[in-house]
C-alpha cells in the first residue's frame, strides 16, 4: 500500500519514546485502571515529567513546541495498544490549545506550564444531560455580580472530569437571544466553593478513560476568569467552532489508528487459529475479508493524512474534518465488527483485545458531534 510520508526521523524518535512509554507505564496497569474507572494521578505527573504533555505548546509556557504530528504519533500508540484509559488528547491537544490560542498571558502562564508539567490536569465541559450537539442551547448560566460570575449549571460526560484541577466551562453569560452571542468560556478550579464532581460515569466501553458529570452551585470566580478576559465575553461560541475542525480530526487519527489496530490483531489470529485443520486465513473468505478492511483501510488513512497537511498549514476547513470523522468513525466500527466475527466465540472475550476495541470505538460515531451532525455539516456545503 502507499506509504505514509507525513513523519520525520525526529518524529519516527519521538514515536519509540512513546510506545515504550506507554508500553512500560500504561498497558501493565490498564486492566486495574478500568476497574477503577481512572487513570491513577500519579500517571499525569509521569508523562509530564517525561515531556509527554502540551506537545505543540510553545516551550516558553513549558511545552515542546513541536507540529501536530508528534500529537498524533502520541494518539496513533496508545490506540495501538488499547490505551484508552489517558485523556492525554484532551488535555494538551484541546484544553491547552484554548488556553494558548485564546487565553490571556496571565492565564496563558498560570495554567500551561502546569499542564505540562502534569501538574494541572485540564477538561473542557460543554455538553449538558439535555443539551449535547446542539452547544447554543446549554442551560448552564453565569451571572455577573459585580467583579464576580456566579455559575450554576452542570455538565455530563466531561473527559478528564474527576481529576481535573482546571475545567474551561461553557456557559450563558449574555441575554441577546443569540445562543451563539450569548456564551463564553470560563476558567473553573478545582477546589473552588460550589464545585463538585460525582463518581465516574459506568460506560459500556473506554472504562478506564475518566468521564464524569460536574456540578455548579453558585460557582463563584473572578471576571478575569473568563478565557481571553474582557475580549473573551460574548465570543465562546466562536472560540469553540474554530477548534472543533481539529478536534474531529483527533477523533479521525484515534479511528484510523482503531482500525489498523483491529486488522493487525485479526491478521495474527486468523494465523494462528485452525478450523478443519487448517488457518482461517488460508480460507478465501477470510483472505477476502481481510484484503476488503486493508484496502479500506488504507485508502481513508490517505485522506487523513491529506486533512493532517492541511492542519499543519493552517487550512483544515470544517467540512474537511466533518467528512474525516464521518468516514473513519463508521470505518472503525465496521472493521471492527468484521474482526470479532473474524475471531469467532474468542472476539466476545474481553480478555481480547478485539472484544475491548468493539467496545471502546463506538463512542466515536458519538462524541464531537454526532455523525448525523456531521453529515448535517456537510450538506450545508452542497
Amino acid at each position: 500500500m502507499i506509504p505514509r510520508t507525513l513523519f520525520t526521523s525526529d518524529h519516527d524518535e519521538f514515536r519509540k519514546n512513546i510506545r515504550r512509554f506507554i508500553d512500560e507505564e500504561c498497558v501493565p496497569h490498564h486492566a486495574r485502571w478500568e476497574e477503577q474507572q481512572y487513570v491513577d494521578r500519579s500517571l499525569w505527573n509521569r508523562a509530564g515529567e517525561l515531556g509527554f504533555l502540551c506537545l505543540t505548546i510553545p516551550e516558553e509556557y513549558g511545552g515542546m513546541g513541536g507540529d501536530r504530528l508528534y500529537s498524533t504519533v502520541l494518539m496513533e500508540e496508545q490506540t495501538y495498544a488499547g490505551a484508552t484509559g489517558p485523556g492525554f488528547a484532551v488535555h494538551s491537544d484541546i484544553v491547552a490549545n484554548y488556553m494558548l490560542n485564546f487565553g490571556t498571558e496571565d492565564q496563558k502562564r498560570h495554567w500551561l506550564p502546569k499542564m505540562a508539567a502534569g501538574e494541572a490536569v485540564g477538561a473542557i465541559a460543554m455538553t449538558e444531560p439535555g443539551t449535547g450537539s446542539d452547544l447554543q442551547s446549554i442551560k448552564t448560566r453565569a451571572q455577573l455580580d459585580g467583579d464576580d460570575y456566579v455559575i450554576n449549571g452542570s455538565k455530563i460526560f466531561i473527559t478528564n472530569g474527576y481529576l481535573s484541577d482546571v475545567v474551561i466551562v461553557a456557559a450563558k453569560t449574555g441575554e441577546s437571544g443569540s445562543g451563539a452571542k450569548d456564551i463564553s468560556l470560563i476558567l473553573v478550579e478545582n477546589g473552588t466553593p460550589g464545585f463538585t464532581k460525582a463518581a465516574p460515569l459506568k460506560k459500556v466501553g473506554m472504562k478506564a478513560q475518566d468521564t464524569c458529570e460536574l456540578f455548579f452551585q453558585n460557582v463563584r470566580v473572578p471576571r478575569s476568569n473568563v478565557l481571553g478576559g474582557a475580549d473573551g465575553e460574548g465570543r465562546g461560541f466562536i472560540m469553540l467552532m474554530k477548534e472543533l475542525a481539529w478536534e474531529r480530526l483527533i477523533i479521525a487519527i484515534l479511528s484510523m489508528a482503531g482500525a489498523q489496530a483491529a486488522l493487525n490483531w485479526t491478521i495474527d489470529y486468523t494465523r494462528s487459529r485452525k478450523v478443519f485443520g487448517k488457518p482461517v486465513v488460508d480460507y478465501q473468505n477470510s483472505r477476502f475479508k481481510l484484503a476488503e478492511m486493508k484496502a479500506d483501510i488504507a485508502v481513508a488513512q490517505v485522506f487523513v493524512d491529506r486533512c493532517l497537511e492541511l492542519v499543519l498549514q493552517g487550512k483544515l476547513t470544517p467540512e474537511a474534518a466533518a467528512a474525516a470523522k464521518l468516514f473513519t468513525s463508521d470505518l472503525v466500527c465496521r472493521v471492527v465488527d468484521e474482526c470479532v466475527q473474524l475471531h469467532g466465540g474468542y472476539g466476545y472475550m474481553l480478555e481480547y483485545p478485539i472484544a475491548r476495541a468493539f467496545i471502546d470505538n463506538r463512542a466515536s460515531r458519538i462524541y464531537g458531534g454526532t455523525n448525523e451532525i456531521m453529515k448535517e455539516l456537510i450538506a450545508r456545503t452542497l
